[in-house]
């Protein structure tokens, strides 16, 4: 089927080329930071160990000269004190050092280990979503994976199995995506899109987690992955979003939901539904352009290296220059980059997140594994200035 051209993001949200995603994104450096935590404790309970005993060994040295000291006392005074009670005296003096040996020992292994107790740990999630309590960009990480393509998956560290997509189904078994408005007579700059998330009883929900700075991720492209858009609706009490969509051609486009919400047992969710909407008109498709490792978008040259594989993850690389200097992007919704991966025919979505580090070039490093053969698009968002950005690319997976 045709396929699209790289676009501008409209005024409420980065524009560019149409999409299609599936691919996902492997973990990154945890196991480095775990070791090397590990032996910070190690080293400090070390240190704490040989406080302790260095003051246990001189406390003990105290109570014995202490002892030494009872019984000269004691001998000095034989006449006023019985045996039993210079007994008595020497005991008290060794017990009385043994007690500062170890209070000494407490006090010097809380100074050699750093004096200050650590953070509590956040409190972990329940559920498909434990992983969003970390703060953006912690890890390298995707949304949109599941299996049977539901889209209730987010993979961390490690890729969905292969197949995983998000956004096929416009329901799962806890909620479901139930759009105001799905059709629109003909194509507008501006129109109105309401929709609302269903609970598995009907309900509208309410309560949806931050993740990535937004508590809902509104994705939106024409059937042929042209007129990408990349939106953050608002919310009203009675749980209804509202945005506005750019819908200048006429055809079949999709909206993809990106979103974390608590169920009705309690466990939070990463979920991303997809509904079809119509648009009144002739249709025309647009072709899909051709790979290209560069591509120019709001005067900046976005190079992209590293291709997905079948089964196995691959880094993929994206560096953006202006005027032939690379030019680092600024951290957009927590991250130094967002990639929405879109598969041509079916539309399965895949939203991947980068390395929380850019490389030594300045670049932005994403981890992506193929999950079938085919076409695809990827849109990459960043932001240069204060002002967000959208770059597209072709990939063909054989």
């Amino acid at each position: 089927m045709p396929d699209p051209t790289p676009g501008t993001m409209p005024a409420t949200g980065p524009a560019a080329d149409e999409a299609s995603p599936t691919l996902t994104e492997a973990g990154a450096s945890s196991a480095g930071a775990s070791s090397a935590g590990t032996g910070s404790a190690e080293a400090g309970s070390a240190e704490a160990g040989a406080g302790y005993d260095g003051a246990k060994s001189a406390g003990i040295g105290s109570a014995r000269a202490g002892g030494a000291e009872a019984d000269e006392a004691g001998e000095a005074g034989a006449g006023f004190a019985r045996p039993d009670e210079r007994t008595s005296m020497r005991l008290l003096g060794v017990v009385g050092g043994l007690v500062l040996a170890v209070l000494a020992g407490f006090g010097l292994g809380r100074i050699t280990s750093g004096g200050v107790a650590e953070p509590a740990p956040l409190p972990a999630a329940t559920g498909a979503n434990a992983v969003h309590t970390d703060a953006p960009g912690v890890a390298p990480h995707t949304h949109g994976g599941t299996s049977g393509g539901v889209g209730t998956g987010v993979t961390v560290g490690g890729n969905p199995a292969a197949g995983d997509v998000g956004g096929l189904m416009v329901g799962s078994a806890d909620f479901r995506l139930v759009p105001a408005e799905a059709a629109f007579p003909a194509p507008a700059a501006r129109a109105p899109f309401r929709f609302v998330i269903q609970a598995a009883d009907g309900t509208p929900v309410t309560d949806f987690a931050v993740v990535h700075d937004e508590r809902l991720h509104l994705i939106v492209v024409r059937r042929d992955m042209s007129g990408y858009q990349h939106l953050h609706p608002v919310l009203a009490p009675d749980g209804t979003w509202s945005t506005e969509l750019a819908l200048p051609a006429a055809g079949a486009w999709r909206a993809f939901a990106d979103f974390t919400a608590t169920t009705a047992t309690g466990a939070q969710v990463a979920t991303t539904l997809g509904v079809d909407l119509s648009v009144g008109g002739d249709y025309a498709a647009t072709a899909l352009p051709a790979p290209a490792p560069k591509v120019t978008v709001g005067g900046f040259e976005v190079e992209m290296a590293g291709t997905p594989a079948l089964g196995s993850v691959q880094p993929m690389i994206f560096t953006v220059r202006r005027g032939g200097e690379t030019t680092q992007p600024e951290r957009y919704l927590g991250a130094y980059g967002h990639l929405v991966v879109l598969r041509e025919g079916d539309l399965g979505y895949v939203h991947v997140h980068p390395e929380d580090r850019l490389t030594v070039d300045g670049a932005v490093k994403f981890w992506l594994a193929a999950p079938s053969k085919g076409r695809y698009r990827a849109f990459f968002d960043f932001q240069v200035d204060g002002a967000v950005h959208t770059a597209a690319f072709t990939i063909t997976i054989g």
